[in-house]
């Protein structure tokens, strides 16, 4: 049996090759036939095998976001103005300037997450005066974490917000001395706010919706990014927002492998939500590209807990527990495997209350469930969690809000917020993710940069070497760790003979870098299922056309998207 294709003179560093020099692979179908020497695996070949040569490169397998909106974010993608990478205040604000001068009535300009102003050299938000000033006809929405949007006045007015407007609970308009509102919506510390304000913008249309998914899932694969669990989210309906999702797997066109949950959308009614789609839906169906993993990561709307630090932690209802109950029971009896959005210790140890009972009923504990986010939890809960069997899902939120965090719970309380170290002793998997894009940026190497620096993106040390990971693990972590997140752990995340050929060739050595320098990577080739999903720089010829972007007024045709990092590579497909 002769290989498809062989990959050579490479670098390959990932699980199942860290303590090996592998420098070459070869390739049948879809999946991994042979790793070693360039002269071992070359030995394979026949007249019909491909040969590419590596340069040299480091090699990782494709890295595996356990928690994103990719669905969502790609709806939306080819219409929001990233000011992901920026440096520069100014920088943004003239972006947004010129964004709002092309964008054609009644489109919205939209930043909608993956920022922080911790990121800029000024250190701070733009002003409600100084995104007035930028456009006075076209909205502008910028969304600032999960605590804030600040809209323009013309933003205001499209979505009919007055003097005589009523907060819902948890939330705020700010408003002038007369009443009026100025254009900060303020989550206190319930975003329902910011999304029902969003929600109001148009929407693309189907064909751009398509198109806009197509070029996210190609800037996930440029950082080398193959496959994800998607985590749901508010406002993304099943089975409607998942058409286009749905259409692009039946094309084949899909570059990203995608896990995705059902998250229920109707407060109140969440056990009625889950019951449906325990009895239209199946857990696991789907394909090698795109699959059910169960459901989350909201369960039920009560157990909510909010990750805005500028405020106070929330206490739950008291019928957080009565609500989640009969959800997880169903869920377990189903067979479907749950996650659930936690970021405080006291959340987790309600909703582990529930679990443990659950368990004397129907054990959990092969069921791959898990907790996402878990900025505090207790060692105590640690140990819980690993005697049902749980994981934690991780995501660099911290990064973007540690300074925030600092503010309100002091330094002592950062350096283990989360404890990933302590997760990681106990033999709890762990799978890393951005939770992007509303709040984190989706560049997964900014992830990668907290973990094994400990930094914030604007550079403030959070924690100690006690709670900092080696750049292999970070590695293991962000592959194989989070393959278990989609219960798919003998299948991908790692190079070993027979687990789907997925992985990316980086444009510098992670693992010797300088520190500052790991934000910056990107993967010159990225190959999925064996196939050529992405390729620049030396690599350019193998690149995969992309159809044109649009619509034509996209603010990604214009400025590229994270840093403008791919706007040369838009450029090259003509």
């Amino acid at each position: 049996m002769y290989p498809d294709i062989i990959y050579y003179n490479g670098r390959f560093k990932g699980y199942g090759t860290f303590d090996k020099q592998i420098s070459a692979v070869a390739i049948k179908g879809k999946r991994f036939m042979k790793f070693g020497s360039d002269q071992e695996i070359l030995n394979l070949k026949n007249e019909n095998t491909i040969i590419i040569d590596l340069h040299d490169k480091v090699v990782i397998p494709g890295l595996n976001d356990s928690h994103i909106h990719l669905i969502r974010g790609g709806l939306n993608f080819n219409m929001e103005l990233r000011w992901d990478g920026l440096n520069n205040l100014n920088d943004a604000l003239f972006k947004l300037k010129e964004q709002a001068m092309r964008t054609p009535s009644p489109q919205w300009v939209r930043v909608i997450g993956g920022w922080s102003e911790f990121q800029f050299k000024e250190k701070r938000m733009p002003t409600l005066d100084e995104i007035n000033v930028i456009s006075e006809d076209t909205p502008v929405f910028i969304l600032h974490l999960y605590d804030r949007a600040l809209l323009n006045r013309a933003a205001i007015k499209a979505i009919g917000y007055d003097k005589n407007t009523k907060e819902l609970p948890g939330t705020s308009i700010q408003r002038d001395r007369d009443g009026n509102p100025t254009g900060m919506l303020i989550a206190t510390p319930n975003a329902i706010i910011l999304y029902s304000a969003l929600a109001q913008g148009p929407k693309l249309n189907t064909q751009d919706q398509i198109n806009s998914t197509i070029h996210f899932m190609r800037e996930l694969n440029r950082l080398g990014i193959t496959s994800v669990v998607d985590a749901g989210g508010g406002f993304q309906n099943y089975p409607n927002d998942y058409d286009v999702i749905n259409r692009l797997n039946q094309a084949h066109q899909l570059s990203v492998r995608i896990a995705y949950n059902l998250f229920t959308q109707n407060p109140g009614h969440e056990l009625e939500d889950f019951e449906k789609w325990t009895k239209t839906s199946k857990y696991k169906e789907g394909d090698d590209y795109y699959h059910h993993n169960g459901a989350g990561e909201m369960l039920v709307f009560s157990a909510a807990d909010f990750e805005d630090f500028l405020q106070a932690r929330p206490d739950l209802a008291n019928t957080m527990e009565a609500q989640l109950e009969p959800v997880v029971r169903l869920l377990a009896q189903n067979a479907w495997p749950f996650r659930l959005h936690a970021t405080y210790d006291e959340t987790i140890t309600r909703a582990l209350n529930v679990y443990e009972k659950i368990n004397h009923e129907i054990p959990l504990n092969t069921l791959n469930w898990f907790f996402d986010h878990a900025e505090t939890i207790s060692e105590k809960s640690i140990e819980r969690v690993r005697n049902l069997g749980g994981g934690i899902a991780i995501q660099n939120r911290m990064a973007f809000q540690g300074e925030y965090f600092i503010e309100r719970y002091g330094q002592k309380n950062i350096l283990y917020s989360p404890p990933i170290r302590k997760i990681l002793d106990a033999g709890i998997s762990v799978g890393m993710g951005t939770d992007a894009t509303r709040v984190s940026s989706y560049n997964p190497w900014l992830c990668l940069y907290w973990l094994t620096t400990g930094k914030s993106i604007g550079g403030t040390q959070l924690y100690d070497e006690s709670n900092i990971l080696s750049r292999e693990k970070a590695i293991e972590l962000y592959t194989r760790g989070s393959a278990w997140f989609s219960n798919d752990q003998a299948e991908k995340g790692s190079f070993i003979e027979n687990q789907l050929a997925d992985f990316a060739v980086l444009s510098k050595d992670f693992f010797s870098v300088a520190e500052e320098e790991i934000k910056n990577i990107y993967s010159v080739m990225t190959v999925l299922g064996g196939e050529i999903v992405h390729a620049s720089d030396e690599f350019i010829k193998f690149n995969p056309m992309l159809p044109a972007i649009s619509p034509v007024w996209s603010p990604v045709k214009y400025n590229g998207t994270y840093a403008g990092h791919a706007l040369t590579e838009i450029k090259n497909q003509k």
